[in-house]
């Protein structure tokens, strides 16, 4: 949406709202709250994405495509688009004029840390406006924050849910001076709906684990989220082979043996690397070709990991680590678990569910195996759905029924709060007044409304002030969020 101007990233009907709105409204409040949750294991979802939006739109885009252009071209822009899709009369030009003029964005928003584990029913965000000509300017807002903020939420939420998976299932049967952060990793580049979305879903699953096949979530965490690659751990890639690979060496040489020696011996004799196996015959490679690599195999300044793509990933990836042990052999960790010779290693990549995850390492437990013998991969499947008691539910931003709502306003001086409570809707109720996010006294995120602005005595208001006025106040870093997230633990075992 380069060029765009910033104002016409809505949709049509809130160009119209300023005018509906009271008369001689001076401040308007609204909060983004995640109501409730479609999938059962899930009852928080992780704050995160905020910060990137506020960059990328609130201050780069607004700059560059509204405040830095000329006064002509902005109302002339937003006229033509909206006079032939509503009509000349149906909208004005003024309050457009009135922004570009004031020369900033008169917003203020007030927001729970990222890598919060945020529970349904509560606020993560407060939006309000800072200048009283501005009251139209939050809820103008809605349909682009709600746009960009609900995947990578969501993502972030995915990689939680399989470190919890790795926390539990290595405790048992890995040393706890492996790391987990490198057990999974995001395969979901090429399935998603499009590069930002599959950028900004890497970066969620960036707060749990390190390894993704997205290059370009390193970039996007570096500009975003204050870090950088060459002194700390930001993302990590892998050496692999492909299909096309395998297949026109196969078609050169007649055999694969050929090329599985020169990557270990010549290509890469010191680096690890994964070779797709499965071109032609995957277990034949396993049970006939690795033995006579055997040599060139322990001899490899590495690890080579055999990578099944296809078949039942579960039985594929688990019976190849009990080949690789009878072929290569290794040694059983202090937690008395077996772990392969470190020159071997199997990896499945983008088919391994949150239940296939399970299943593969209660299998290599029960067989006595640790369950770092297997690097596995999560594809554009598992960032876009979730399977739970035999259905399919996709993700999308009713996932957690996450929304934008209006619950305060200032008319002529007066404070108002104001809600919506639908006699059938449900969990659609929204808060009334301005809200305060605490924890309680058992350490749990609530919230209480019903507040008009006023100081409040107790348990401090979690939602500190981000962004006011063009400005970010509040930078927050990938390894604050990552610890937050973590319990202060990424890059530990725990």
């Amino acid at each position: 949406m380069k060029n765009t101007n910033p104002m016409l990233l809505i949709d049509f009907y809130k160009a119209v709202h300023s005018d509906m709105l009271p008369e001689k409204i001076e401040k308007s409040v609204s909060y983004f709250t995640p109501r409730m949750s479609r999938v059962k294991m899930w009852d928080t979802v992780v704050m995160f994405g905020l910060q990137a939006f506020i960059r990328t739109y609130l201050m780069d885009y607004f700059t560059g495509e509204f405040f830095e252009k000329s006064l002509d071209e902005v109302v002339g822009e937003y006229d033509r688009v909206l006079g032939a899709a509503l009509g000349k009369n149906a909208y004005k030009t003024e309050k457009i004029v009135k922004l570009h003029q004031l020369g900033y964005l008169p917003i203020e928003i007030k927001a729970l840390l990222e890598g919060t584990r945020v529970p349904m029913h509560v606020p993560m965000f407060e939006i309000s406006n800072t200048h009283p000509d501005f009251a139209w300017l939050p809820q103008a807002l809605e349909s682009l924050i709600s746009a960009e903020l609900w995947h990578p939420m969501i993502s972030a939420t995915v990689g939680a849910t399989y470190r919890k998976i790795v926390n539990q299932y290595y405790g048992i049967s890995v040393d706890d001076t492996i790391p987990r952060e490198k057990a999974l990793g995001d395969f979901s580049f090429r399935g998603q709906e499009c590069l930002q979305s599959a950028v900004k879903s890497s970066a969620g699953w960036c707060l749990s684990f390190l390894n993704t096949a997205t290059v370009p979530v390193i970039p996007f965490l570096e500009q975003m989220y204050c870090c950088d690659c060459t002194k700390e751990s930001v993302a990590l890639g892998a050496v692999s082979t492909e299909h096309s690979v395998m297949c026109s060496n196969y078609a050169v040489d007649g055999d694969e043996i050929t090329l599985l020696r020169r990557l270990l011996t010549e290509i890469y004799p010191d680096t690890s690397f994964s070779a797709v196996l499965d071109s032609y015959d995957y277990w034949n490679i396993i049970d006939n070709v690795l033995p006579q690599l055997k040599e060139e195999i322990l001899s490899h300044n590495g690890c080579m990991l055999m990578r099944g793509d296809s078949g039942d990933c579960v039985e594929v990836v688990t019976k190849t680590v009990f080949r690789l042990w009878d072929i290569f052999g290794g040694t059983v960790n202090a937690k008395g678990y077996k772990v392969l010779d470190p020159h071997v290693k199997a990896i499945y990549g983008d088919s391994i569910t949150i239940q296939r995850c399970e299943e593969i390492y209660k299998i290599l437990i029960e067989n006595g195996f640790a369950c770092s013998n297997v690097a596995l991969g999560v594809g554009s499947f598992s960032m876009q759905c979730v399977e739970e008691e035999d259905m399919l539910k996709p993700f999308t931003r009713d996932t957690f029924s996450a929304c934008i709502k209006a619950t305060y306003c200032e008319v002529d001086g007066n404070p108002i709060p104001i809600f919506k409570n639908p006699k059938d809707g449900g969990f659609k109720k929204s808060q009334r007044g301005m809200c305060r996010v605490y924890r309680d006294e058992n350490g749990m995120i609530t919230f209480a409304d019903g507040y008009t602005g006023e100081t409040i005595s107790g348990q401090e208001n979690m939602l500190e002030v981000v962004f006011r006025d063009g400005v970010l106040v509040k930078e927050q870093t990938l390894a604050e969020i990552r610890n937050r997230l973590n319990g202060g633990n990424f890059g530990g075992t725990k």
